[in-house]
């Protein structure tokens, strides 16, 4: 990569006022800072960066749109670290430049205010979580704005503004009002008006049963057809239609910290205790409002191949979705009283093991464990059940997944296997989740490692019902040996017809004609096992077969079987995975596997597990099943600063959403933040009675009298509540009366002008929306799957006009900082290490030597470096420069300042080409170099291309390479550039370094801003190259690099080198035996 002409040092630059003798306008960093800040003052006044909407005064609506978007900050107290404007920067640049090819350009930022950090420091202080953000806030503006971004600040909002998280409200009660039907839209289904479903179920068109997919029933529940919807009670008709809701109420276990007052995050909890204090952590049942995300599983999956995203991102979001193919089957309980359940039903991917299922395992969530307490079986240790299922329940599912120390309980009871027809008995383990399938699996060891692990510490059986090809081919020949292959010869005869088999790739429908094979073979060969070797060692084998009959007699020998029916035992008694330790979990043929009813012996997995599907459902006790891992989104937070939910409770418990016209429902003002140390979760909200408690009519509750009590939810949306729509806000954010413009929407949300088109030919990322998002990885999957779960409900209810919000994503790698570890791996702040001498460093504390290395910035080792400082010394241009000069965007980096200078040096060097250091007037060469127009048309053409593939370290290190070749004359005070010239380079330049840029552009004589100027045309017949340089090597070695016509003949290269006085010498007078050129590369001779 091209660096500038002074090399990077970590000596400073020139100071930033420079000394006495120092040029009255030599670019020093106090030059920088007050070009920097008069700029964007202009900017502001102007409006530059201002983008009209469709409808507004100078909207052109001729220019193609490009919506870019970053991922909005949270304010954090500390204010922007150096990180921070990477991905900033990276979006200033492509908007700069966009806007300069004729687009219409909306990049806008606001602030994703509410969360956690705020109403911990309220506690802290005192201080309300309001003033506490709006002045972190403040501190964020103004940093972004010292950066010389080109946002829309028009558009500004933060999601802590009511007047913002008024639509956030709405959105929500669109969503409690919709239910998703799977039939509409040919199938792929749709969110429709809950009044919709109201009238399907009143006219009888949809059965009065519960929803089939509401997680939040069993499944018998679901399964009750109630008859008459219209002769059902309220209540009753209430439970039907509640339990189609999109957002609904259900009973979810969370991790309850009583001394925190809060449920936590999984990841919050380590070993029962809370991270933060270290308080205990309980696994509690709590009423929580969810969102039937699961509803847009397929949508969201199968939509992710329309997408313009990275790969990996594709990659998390599909994995977290989950999707999988199976089949749900019912195991019979033995009930020992009527209100236990008739029947275990499980989800399981591979059918075609259940002839291998040896036991049931159950969540100790699961309804069949409560009954179980509440009504032991006979013979059930009631204490061990009870003790083993409340210790289980407060360890979070994150640490029952990790646990490799298998622990459960037996319920007492046995269940029947519906292939078998065996009793199993049903087990109690945290290893099964309440929260996938149905809670509950069957157990096949044999085939699966955590249940391998359980069975063996249990003392369970373990059955193969699974072989791979080789193992399945042992076991047709254990069921079909003769008698005189049972004895003697049987290991050479199995050999050969496992050598014919697998080598042939032999279908098990043919293994009895290839036994027939073998033996008849045999037949005229005789015993091979009695044949005596060769005298020579060395000589081949008679046996043709011999090395594959070798191979497998090795094979045999290592199963451990002394004879032939110790041998039968162990293939047929499906005894191979428990003698090998280990569990066999991949494809194969289906062995052990057969019935009075069915039989799937030597299917391979896939048709077995159709053909005992489709058994199952004959008898009624399975079905084919697609499943997700995703579940549905936990949405409620017993916290303050979030926004408030839009719902009421009436006396008889029902939730009913507020008017829309008493929107916002804003946030109490409230003195005590404090959550209430107690088992008994309440939210913070409940403390402010006067708010919580209401009538009807104040609501805006239709459907209740205007007097009645009702209660709000005293619960809080979590922070990802805002910013699942905002970018939706910045197209219309001042609009009082609808969440935005729909002709504004279908503007900024349609096809755009799309990135390095020509080079990303498909039409991924085609179908509209915001046309480039900009933010870090961390965010892959909940943000961003959350997003297009609400914007594909807006979709469904007509509020959006495209079916994915965001069409391209782009991650930017992280930038990191040094750090030092002493020889255990620890790390040591920097402000504690010395160094002694370049790259040797100690611990000043304890004299012991410590490594430097890479990791990301942090409080606690105080390597996080502030950017108003990095701006103070060398100013934004080069802040800006150095982190799109570091390496490409997308990688992570370490932040090294020493390297930061080379940039600062650069723009010196472009300031001294421009401006005379003495007079600050510019210095403009009357005739222009041709070598340097020549290297200028391709620095313009070699940018433009570079910022279309958002490869800004190459396109730099061009115009790096373009002034490096802007060599004074004899005269020094004379002029390099031409006007023109000196006028297109501040036009590429601009994006990257605006505020020289347009210090340099003014100086030109232009009224307007070089960030309204068109970006500059390049002739293509500049690009090519009049002359070309090759390496000319003999027998091997360079020996010279000669110039050349770009159109020179092969015989006039052949010349031009052979004239050469470096090639004569090297030759010295010998025969050519070869003479090779390679086209625009080299020549080669060999004498």
């Amino acid at each position: 990569m091209a660096t500038a002409d002074t090399p990077t040092s970590s000596q400073s630059p020139a100071a930033k006022s420079g000394g006495p003798d120092t040029p009255a306008f030599r670019y020093t960093a106090q030059l920088a800072g007050t070009i920097e800040t008069a700029w964007q003052a202009k900017w502001e006044k102007l409006g530059t960066f201002v983008q009209p909407n469709p409808g507004d005064a100078n909207f052109d609506a001729s220019r193609p749109k490009f919506y870019c978007l970053d991922m909005f900050p949270y304010p954090s107290g500390v204010g922007l670290h150096v990180g921070h404007p990477e991905g900033y920067t990276a979006t200033d640049i492509i908007c700069r430049y966009m806007r300069m090819t004729g687009c219409n350009v909306l990049h806008p930022m606001g602030f994703d205010a509410f969360g956690l950090p705020a109403e911990q420091h309220a506690i802290r202080t005192g201080q309300h979580p309001a003033t506490f953000t709006r002045g972190t806030i403040d501190n964020f503006r103004r940093q972004l704005k010292r950066f010389g971004f080109c946002y829309d600040w028009s558009r500004e909002f933060a999601t802590i503004d009511p007047e913002y998280y008024k639509w956030t409200q709405w959105i929500f009660i669109k969503i409690y009002n919709a239910w998703y039907d799977e039939t509409a839209r040919g199938s792929v289904g749709s969110a429709r008006a809950i009044n919709e479903l109201v009238d399907e179920l009143q006219s009888g068109k949809r059965p009065a049963k519960l929803n089939p997919d509401a997680a939040e029933f069993s499944a018998e529940e679901k399964e009750v057809d109630h008859g008459d919807f219209n002769a059902l009670s309220y209540s009753q008709q209430r439970r039907i239609i509640d339990s189609y809701r999109l957002a609904y109420i259900g009973m979810q276990t969370v991790n309850w910290c009583p001394k925190l007052g809060t449920a936590l995050a999984n990841e919050e909890v380590i070993d029962g205790r809370s991270e933060r204090g270290s308080f205990p952590v309980f696994r509690k049942p709590m009423r929580q409002w969810m969102f039937r995300i699961t509803a847009y599983a397929q949508r969201l999956l199968d939509d992710l191949d329309t997408l313009d995203w990275p790969s990996s991102t594709i990659a998390m979001q599909s994995s977290w979705i989950g999707r999988s193919e199976g089949a749900e089957i019912d195991f019979a309980l033995a009930q020992s009283h009527p209100s236990m359940p008739a029947h275990l039903r499980v989800y399981t991917t591979r059918p075609d093991t259940v002839f291998g299922a040896t036991y049931m395992v159950v969540a100790p969530e699961h309804p069949l464990v409560a009954s179980m307490l509440d009504r032991p079986a006979p013979g059930a240790d009631i204490d061990a059940i009870r003790a083993y299922v409340d210790e289980a329940r407060n360890r979070s599912d994150v640490e029952r997944q990790e646990n490799k120390k298998k622990t459960g309980v037996f319920l007492g009871i046995n269940a029947t296997n519906p292939a078998t027809g065996q009793q199993i008995p049903v087990w109690c383990a945290d290893y099964v989740l309440m929260g996938y399938g149905h809670g509950a699996i069957m157990a096949v060891p044999a085939h699966d490692d955590r249940d391998y692990a359980f069975a063996e510490k249990f003392g369970l059986p373990i059955r193969d019902v699974v072989y791979p090809p080789l193992q399945a081919a042992m076991a047709y020949y254990c069921a079909h040996a003769s008698d005189e292959e049972r004895i003697g010869s049987w290991r050479v005869t199995l050999a050969d017809f496992l050598g014919l088999t697998t080598s042939m790739g032999t279908r098990p429908e043919w293994y009895g004609e290839a036994l027939n094979t073998v033996r008849s073979r045999r037949s005229h060969t005789g015993d091979e096992s009695e044949r005596k070797p060769p005298e020579d060692k060395n000589a081949p084998q008679r046996n043709p077969r011999g090395a594959i009959q070798a191979t497998m007699l090795e094979t045999i020998q290592s199963m451990g079987a002394a004879t032939f029916d110790e041998f039968h035992d162990l293939i047929l008694g499906g005894a191979v995975s428990a003698r090998a330790g280990i569990a066999y979990t991949g494809p194969g043929l289906a062995v052990n596997s057969a019935s009075d009813r069915v039989s799937i012996n030597f299917l391979p997995t896939k048709d077995a597990k159709q053909k005992i599907v489709d058994h199952f459902e004959s008898r009624n006790v399975g079905r084919k099943k697609i499943n997700f891992k995703l579940r549905d989104w936990l949405f409620s937070r017993q916290r303050y600063w979030g926004e408030p939910f839009p719902i009421v409770f009436d006396e008889d418990g029902n939730h009913h959403a507020i008017g829309e016209a008493t929107l916002p429902l804003e946030l109490p003002s409230m003195d005590d933040y404090a959550p209430a140390e107690s088992e008994d979760p309440s939210p913070l909200l409940a403390k402010a009675t006067d708010w919580l408690h209401t009538t009807a009519g104040n609501a805006g509750v239709a459907g209740l009298p205007a007097d009645a009590h009702v209660t709000r939810e005293a619960n809080t949306m979590p922070g990802w509540a805002g910013s699942c729509w905002y970018y939706l806000r910045y197209i219309d954010p001042k609009n009082h009366d609808t969440m935005v413009d729909a002709a504004r929407e279908s503007y900024w949300m349609g096809k755009g002008q799309r990135l390095d088109a020509t080079n990303r030919p498909d039409n991924r990322g085609a179908g509209g929306g915001v046309d480039l998002y900009m933010g870090g990885a961390e965010h892959a999957v909940l943000h961003l799957l959350y997003a297009r779960f609400w914007h594909k409900i807006l979709f469904d209810l007509g509020h959006v006009s495209t079916t994915e919000p965001m069409s391209r994503l782009y991650h930017q790698g992280m930038i990191l900082s040094f750090a030092y570890m002493r020889k255990d791996k620890s790390l040591v702040p920097i402000d504690e290490v010395e160094e002694t001498s370049p790259d040797t460093f100690i611990e000043k504390a304890t004299g012991e030597p410590v490594t430097q290395t890479i990791a990301k910035m942090s409080k606690s080792l105080r390597n996080v470096i502030n950017p108003d400082d990095v701006i103070a010394e060398y100013g934004a241009d080069t802040f800006r420069l150095y982190e799109m000069y570091m390496g490409p965007l997308d990688q992570s980096k370490p932040w090294n300042p020493r390297d930061i200078v080379g940039c600062f040096r650069f723009l010196q060097r472009v300031w001294r080409v421009c401006v005379d250091e003495n007079t600050g007037d510019l210095r403009t060469a009357e005739k222009p170099d041709n070598d340097i127009e020549r290297v200028l048309h391709k620095t313009i053409a070699k940018v433009g291309s570079d910022i279309e593939k958002i490869s800004f370290n190459t396109a730099i290190a061009a115009m790096i390479e373009f002034v490096n070749a802007c060599k004074p004359g004899q005269d020094d005070s004379a002029g390099i550039l031409t006007a023109s010239q000196m006028e297109r380079f501040m036009q590429i330049l601009a994006p990257f370094a605006p505020h020289i840029a347009e210090e340099v552009w003014a100086k030109l004589g232009f009224d307007d801003c070089v960030s309204c100027a068109s970006w500059p045309e390049f002739d293509k017949s500049m690009l090519v190259e009049d002359q070309i340089e090759l390496a000319v090597q003999v027998n091997g070695k360079v020996r010279c690099r000669i110039s050349v016509p770009a159109d020179a003949t092969e015989d006039q290269v052949k010349e031009v080198a052979l004239c050469d006085d470096a090639v004569i010498k090297a030759m010295d007078g010998k025969e050519i035996r070869k003479l090779i050129v390679v086209p625009k590369r080299l020549v080669n001779i060999v004498v």
